[in-house]
């Protein structure tokens, strides 16, 4: 079978999040080929580990759920994969899994992670159920998210806030509006002030991210003929590593100053850390140096930020186009597996 068989093989399994079972047996079994691993399965989590006596320990990690589509219909066509989660991420899986199940004399120790719940809230995500029954398997010098990085490293990530705004304002009938205040109408102040937005680009050791603000829902209206006392939006705010998630709500709050008043209300509703580039490792410097392309930041948040509160030093590097992860077409390609794997093998060598 070829990469992109074996791929296929993993994209024909319906594994939208909460319903990983199925694919977490099938890479259990492909694990246990290995003589030399120790497989574990946590819930519809699995992890396998080398067990030798060198000093350093690498980790590979990626998520076995993907976004609601048709598995049925996957297919190869010429030298592409196309389903859902193909690019994101079961053509770097099966890569891991050939690489992993392959006995191979190494000078570290590897640590392989397949994980439930990524594409869902972070509080149900399978890395944190690791993390709290088992945090020992997942110790590391340093370790790759297999995300979509279309081959070259992407570094460190963005955090994410969720924000609601609610503005106030009065009833009254339709017909007689001077009598009450309507707050949708207040909102598209807020709405209009988010689009005017110039995002902020940030520096951090050399790698560049660059923040961005959209409104993502909106709430409102109370009957045809009232005006309506209340009306809410939702924001969502990805901001740089050089910010945390207080200093990045502050600010949120600044911004929205000239079009809110003291009775609207501002909630933090759900938030992710961000995580700085870890490029000063000599591990992960050495892995952008094989792909041959210098490191660039992650734009979009990823469980780099977990690992990183774990001090673990961790980089995104995977096969597929990021840009095409949860599109109806995405795809990914057989060079791009191929170089995923060579890379991959080296750096682990």
């Amino acid at each position: 079978m070829s990469r992109l068989d074996d791929a296929l093989a993993l994209v024909a399994i319906d594994s939208v999040s909460r319903g990983e079972a199925t694919i977490a047996h099938h890479v259990a079994v492909v694990l246990g080929r290995n003589p030399d691993l120790d497989v574990e399965r946590i819930g519809d989590n699995v992890v396998a580990r080398t067990t030798g006596h060198h000093a350093t320990r690498l980790l590979v990690a990626g998520h076995l759920d993907t976004v609601p589509g048709d598995p049925s219909a996957a297919a190869i066509v010429g030298d592409e994969l196309r389903g859902v989660g193909a690019c994101d991420m079961k053509g770097s899986l099966a890569v891991m899994l050939e690489v992993a199940s392959t006995p191979t004399p190494r000078s570290v120790e590897v640590t392989w992670v397949f994980y439930a719940r990524e594409e869902i809230s972070r509080s149900d995500s399978g890395l944190l159920e690791i993390a709290e029954l088992r945090p020992e398997l997942l110790d590391a010098d340093a370790a790759i998210l297999a995300e979509p990085t279309d081959g070259r490293v992407e570094a460190g990530c963005q955090g994410t806030l969720r924000v609601s705004v609610e503005m106030s304002g009065a009833r009254a009938h339709t017909a007689r509006p001077f009598a009450g205040r309507n707050a949708i109408h207040r909102l598209g102040d807020v709405i209009t002030r988010v689009a005017s937005y110039e995002p902020r680009t940030t520096i951090m050791d050399g790698i560049g991210y660059v923040e961005q603000l959209q409104v993502v829902d909106i709430e409102g209206g109370v009957a045809p003929n009232v005006v309506p006392d209340r009306a809410i939006c939702a924001l969502n705010h990805r901001f740089a590593p050089d910010r945390t998630k207080d200093e990045a709500y502050e600010w949120l709050v600044s911004f929205l100053k000239p079009v809110t008043e003291k009775d609207d209300v501002i909630r933090l509703e759900d938030w992710a850390p961000s995580s700085p580039p870890s490029m000063s490792n000599e591990r992960l410097a050495s892995l952008a140096a094989l792909t041959g392309e210098p490191p660039k930041g992650k734009m979009g948040w990823t469980d780099v930020a977990t690992f990183a509160e774990m001090n673990i030093p961790t980089t995104n590097f995977g096969a597929g186009d990021p840009l095409l992860a949860h599109r109806s077409e995405e795809f990914v390609t057989l060079a791009q597996l191929d170089k995923f794997a060579d890379v991959l093998s080296k750096w682990l060598d």
